[in-house]
């Protein structure tokens, strides 16, 4: 049934979503004019939040290019190489394909979602490379795990929550992570979708005739293996002491973080961490920068179309709009009902503002007062926002670009797919919020 499900979706997507590229200039369109027939601003005051918003993510897309660059170093030295390969050769068919890299890039997005972008993209192209699948769904399979982030370990609004000092704190003090990321409901959640994602992925699987499969230019690495050094500055690109003096350092660096200080995840710790790893396995500068170059080219997308989300995100929440969009779905909402609603609109909202922290910015204003009166959860309504965000992640293709760069598809490529799984996820979450 699942299979003939996703072949009119895969059309229909394949068909109609454009670039997403365009995509983010639509909805720039969309937000700017909402908030001018909505919240009655002035086009100039829509102007100005969309201009003075636009490079306000700088630093964050640079964090997401660095996790493709760094992610792609790390998984292109040879150790890391081999361990893939080993892993990939446990495949047995294209269905065990499929389940597999569901499986490691649900583990992997629960850790970190950095983290399970790369990984799971990555493994894709390994699996690619010994067992005759479907490469679209296999890419796809690999995005989908990325559905869990926001209820695992490096979840930014149950952490956000359980941080001294955040900006809610003197409403509903600090929350922590036992009564969100570790509740009995999300776990609940979490064991739901690692159970049918993989599933749902696997009946997908379209027959060989309708199969489309990997470009072997895709899979073409160069040969790094032979080096000729015949200039003083050679030596110095192939030198393991060179690489290892500044690699080491950088690792123990990350030991006293982690060990010493108890420190945590975050963005900047995985790019560092991937970055040092990736120094000291590839044994060279050489072959580090031949990595380097080789993964920068699926990075055009993360530095031209962030500064857009950045816009929109300022229009839609200095004009008021995400508010009112977020008020509007839980203006009808009872006890029983309002952590599915705050789902709901955390989904619509996340569709203009893809980001987990922003996004509880936004909302929390709306959703923490109507708990307060309805007497629900209020950890239960923090993590219904958390999950609405990540859920349309699997329509965004924001996200996506990171794994559709290392991959070298287009988001039509696996949108289709993850279509099939946005219904049922949201079915899974709704009811998981509501009932568990």
């Amino acid at each position: 049934m699942l299979k003939a499900l996703s072949k009119p979706a895969v059309k229909l997507v394949d068909r109609y979503l454009p670039d997403p590229y365009i995509f983010v200039l639509l909805l720039t369109i969309i937000a700017a004019t909402a908030a001018i027939a909505v919240e009655r601003q002035t086009p100039l005051a829509v102007l100005r939040f969309w201009g003075d918003g636009f490079w306000s993510l700088l630093t964050f897309s640079m964090q997401m290019l660095l996790v493709l660059v760094t992610g792609f170093m790390l998984a292109s030295s040879p150790p890391v190489k081999k361990l893939l390969q080993k892993l990939a050769s446990l495949a047995k068919g294209p269905g065990g394909a499929i389940l597999l890299v569901t499986y490691v890039s649900l583990a992997a997005s629960w850790i970190n979602w950095g983290f399970g972008l790369v990984v799971g993209a990555l493994f894709a192209k390994e699996l690619a490379r010994l067992v005759r699948v479907d490469y679209r769904l296999l890419v796809a399979s690999a995005y989908s795990g990325f559905v869990v982030w926001h209820g695992g370990l490096a979840g930014s609004i149950p952490l956000t929550i359980a941080t001294d000092g955040h900006f809610s704190a003197d409403q509903i003090g600090v929350i922590g992570t036992g009564s969100t990321i570790f509740a009995f409901f999300n776990l609940a959640i979490v064991v739901c979708l690692f159970i049918s994602i993989p599933l749902v992925n696997r009946l997908m699987l379209p027959d060989d005739k309708d199969s489309v499969y990997v470009d072997p230019k895709l899979l073409e690495e160069d040969d790094t293996s032979r080096v000729r050094i015949t200039r003083p500055a050679e030596r110095l690109e192939n030198s393991v002491i060179l690489a290892w003096l500044v690699g080491i350092p950088g690792l123990l660096f990350l030991l006293d973080h982690f060990a010493l200080r108890g420190g945590g995840l975050n963005l900047n710790v995985v790019n560092m961490l991937f970055l040092f790893v990736a120094i000291v396995l590839h044994r060279t500068p050489r072959n580090l920068l031949t990595s380097l170059n080789e993964a920068i080219k699926g990075g055009a997308g993360i530095v031209i179309q962030f500064p857009f989300y950045a816009g929109i995100m300022a229009i839609m929440v200095q004009s008021g709009l995400a508010a009112t969009m977020s008020e509007a779905l839980v203006s009808f909402a009872t006890e029983t009902s309002l952590p599915f609603w705050s789902f709901i609109s955390a989904g619509i909202v996340n569709l203009f503002v893809p980001s987990g922290g922003g996004q509880w910015a936004v909302q929390a204003p709306v959703m923490l007062p109507a708990a307060e009166a309805l007497g629900v959860d209020i950890p239960r309504v923090a993590m219904a926002v958390a999950w609405g965000d990540a859920w349309t992640n699997l329509l965004q293709p924001f996200w996506a670009l990171p794994v559709l760069a290392i991959a070298g598809l287009k988001a039509k490529d696996i949108m289709g797919f993850c279509l099939i799984q946005l219904f049922i996820t949201g079915a899974i979450i709704g009811v998981g919020l509501t009932w568990f």
